[in-house]
């Protein structure tokens, strides 16, 4: 601590040997006017009757002597005013910027680009999202560390932007900590408040069922229902897209026009997104990794459930905790990662996330240092079955909007009480693991007797007593693939069972746009009979395999009934190949599909977003473009999926119909090697779709967090003791 040159109260300083604004003056004659125009804006836009509004020291003498004595330099990050979760961004930043001068540091704020995820789907900018978070990750290091930030008050967005801000400064913690001459890097994360979701226009929602009923009417009993389904749900982008589905086949069965099909998606649209913005409502990867943030141990509780701008006590109290970590190295940002690793795969699995926090939690962790890959998330999981305890809905009124105001009327505690509640289950939790509260999880959770108000009943999302014994996502291997995602917290107890001991016969795509216009069409049902290899005899083994009756031949019967089952195969989708986007169309048709989701999964060697739920398998590895055998994969093989024992096998075609399941790798059948070649051929043409500066070439696979080759290669630590 060092007193202020008109003797005012001593100013925080950081303890470090190397101080670059007293020991370059280019710093310390660039920066200052940045900060004055920062806190100039705080003066001119908070509510005068704001505490925050308090700004009279700020002059360019007082700046200069902050830096100059090593006061603490706190990066505000903040996202761009042209994604939806991040419209609130700039009040907030001035509130946080204000709140960190009075408290005697230097406020800085900069901003990074945020892809949403929902505007990427169907079209190339897929293919950039999962690059961007690597990119991200490396400018907010490069910023960090180019204008030597002691910390960050981080307003966490959705999809990538968490885990690419926070990979980018867990680097620059790990670089620090090898030179030796600079403090650790501490952070405190304040994720965007809560989309409220949209309800559907009242003249759409007759219009709607209107044609719910002119196809059931005219035999398409099955699109009525899904249609009728679709419509319990809270209008968002996701619903929005299952709409599109429904219409698009609709229109291919001359049910509605083009014009009023467009007319309805429009008006869907129009309804669909608050005016505040914030992250969407489901418990997408945006809140997922809110979830993450929070229990990781990152976020205090006055800012882990905001549902709008948040109140001048939260911001105050979150900077507050954040000034009062700092010399404190227990509380470096490498070490509450570590600590909490375990945890948050617990609260992964509890909550039903998103399964791209299975490319995440690594990616994370990896930047950290630490030698961290889905095969630790396998062993967690093995080691500590964890329940499902979060009834997470958006039918039953029970979404994170919802979440957010039940924490806001203090009926339950947020991440606090998801830890009293695993902690009261048996769920070894560390509760000694550090906080950016100041202390540890059992300090926070000691006298929380009551995690969640018993008066909520049904309608609480967070539950006492678990719902089933098994959530999370599972890591299958099998026969032809090493790793492979499946989001089980996504699949209803009737379909894990019937999936449980199943086999399918394989659909090849190559991309998804040619696996929904199959799921769409108005022929589905011919195309699906029409798939080279499948014949009667086999359809009657694999129905005699899945323990159907064997007599019935009509196709529409055997996939409702879930006899016959088909693998639709999506390949060449991987980092290297494709930028890994995410197959959320065809899965979302998939499961407002009522024929397909009761018969059939999808596998990718790319991903599903958050939202997915069904029997859908992701992040294969190797990726086809590696030559891993989802590429060699053809139509009319047959894969047998063993979920208890974690397997998914191809099985020899020709040996299955004599009655025999022998597993075989089609990497090894001498007629799959030209077919492979030629697959290969398209996806290096089909790279040149994505501009070189977003390829992804030196990368890790999927197992390993898709990060950059010299993040992999450095993380070598391990993370637990």
């Amino acid at each position: 601590m060092v007193a202020s040159d008109d003797g005012r109260n001593a100013r925080p300083t950081i303890a470090e040997r190397h101080n670059p604004y007293r020991d370059c003056i280019q710093g310390l004659a660039n920066q200052p006017i940045t900060v004055l125009k920062l806190l100039g804006e705080a003066a001119a836009e908070l509510p005068p009757d704001s505490p925050l509004a308090r700004l009279d020291d700020v002059t360019m003498k007082e700046v200069v002597a902050r830096l100059r004595d090593n006061c603490p330099r706190v990066a505000i990050v903040l996202g761009p005013p042209d994604h939806p979760a991040h419209l609130l961004d700039r009040p907030h930043a001035l509130m946080a910027a204000a709140r960190i001068w009075q408290n005697g540091g230097v406020p800085f704020a900069f901003a990074v680009p945020v892809i949403c995820d929902g505007t990427a789907q169907n079209n190339i900018g897929q293919s950039y999202s999962l690059s961007s978070r690597n990119t991200t990750a490396a400018a907010v290091n490069i910023t960090f560390e180019g204008h030597s930030y002691h910390a960050a008050y981080v307003l966490a967005g959705c999809d990538k932007s968490p885990t690419a801000i926070l990979s980018g400064l867990a680097a620059a913690d790990v670089a620090r900590a090898h030179r030796g001459n600079q403090a650790p890097v501490w952070a405190l994360f304040a994720p965007e408040h809560v989309l409220q979701g949209g309800t559907i226009p009242s003249a759409s929602a007759e219009d709607l069922r209107a044609l719910s009923a002119a196809a059931r009417a005219a035999g398409h009993g099955d699109l009525a229902d899904d249609i009728d389904d679709n419509m319990k749900y809270i209008l968002q982008c996701s619903s929005d897209e299952a709409f599109a589905g429904h219409l698009k086949r609709a229109e291919n069965l001359g049910l509605v026009t083009p014009e009023t099909a467009r007319r309805l998606l429009d008006e869907l649209a129009g309804a669909t997104c608050h005016e505040h913005g914030g992250i969407c409502a489901f418990n997408g990867t945006g809140n997922s990794s809110r979830t993450m943030l929070a229990a990781f141990g990152l976020t205090p509780p006055e800012l882990e459930l905001l549902t709008g701008l948040p109140p001048d006590a939260s911001v105050i109290s979150g900077v507050d905790r954040l000034f009062a970590l700092f010399n404190k190295p227990e509380f470096r940002i490498t070490e509450i990662l570590r600590r909490n690793f375990g945890n948050v795969v617990r609260i992964h699995s509890a909550t039903g996330s998103s399964s791209n926090l299975l490319l995440h939690l690594p990616c994370i962790l990896r930047h950290a240092g630490f030698d961290v890959t889905a095969d630790d998330y396998r062993r967690l999981r093995a080691e500590t079955p964890v329940p499902e305890v979060f009834a997470h809905s958006l039918t039953e009124g029970r979404d994170t909007f919802e979440l957010a105001l039940q924490f806001a009327r203090g009926q339950h505690r947020g991440m606090e009480s998801l830890y009293r509640v695993l902690h009261d289950l048996g769920i070894p939790m560390d509760l000694d693991a550090p906080t950016v509260t100041g202390t540890t999880w059992g300090r926070r959770i000691a006298g929380l007797t009551v995690p969640v108000d018993p008066a909520l009943g049904e309608r609480a999302v967070i539950r006492t007593t678990p719902l089933r014994p098994r959530a999370g996502v599972e890591i299958l291997t099998g026969s032809f693939f090493d790793a492979a995602a499946v989001k089980v917290s996504g699949m209803s107890d009737a379909l894990y069972d019937h999936f449980a001991d199943h086999v399918f016969v394989v659909r090849f795509y190559e991309n998804e746009h040619v696996c929904v216009a199959d799921f769409t069409s108005a022929d589905m049902l011919d195309r699906l009979a029409a798939t080279p290899g499948l014949d009667a005899e086999l359809i009657a083994k694999v129905v005699a395999r899945n323990g159907g009756d064997a007599s019935v031949t009509d196709l529409h019967a055997l996939l409702e009934k879930g006899w016959l089952s088909f693998a639709f195969i999506i390949a060449g989708q991987g980092p290297r190949a494709y930028g890994m986007p995410e197959m959320f169309t065809p899965s979302q048709v998939l499961r407002h599909h009522r024929v397909l989701e009761a018969s059939s999964i999808l596998m990718t060697d790319g991903r599903y977003s958050g939202v997915t739920k069904g029997a859908c398998i992701g992040h294969a590895t190797p990726e086809a473009f590696d030559g891993g055998g989802i590429g060699y994969l053809a139509d009319g093989d047959v894969l047998k999926l063993d979920l208890a024992g974690g397997r998914l096998d191809c099985l020899d075609a020709a040996r299955f119909r004599r009655g025999e399941e022998v597993a075989l790798d089609p990497r090894g059948l001498p007629e799959r090697g030209p077919l492979f070649r030629d697959r290969l051929a398209r996806m290096e043409a089909r790279r040149l779709d994505i501009a070189a500066c977003n390829l992804m070439e030196d990368v890790s696979d999927a197992a390993r967090g898709v990060v950059p080759g010299a993040v992999d290669r450095r993380a070598t630590r391990a993370w637990s003791v």
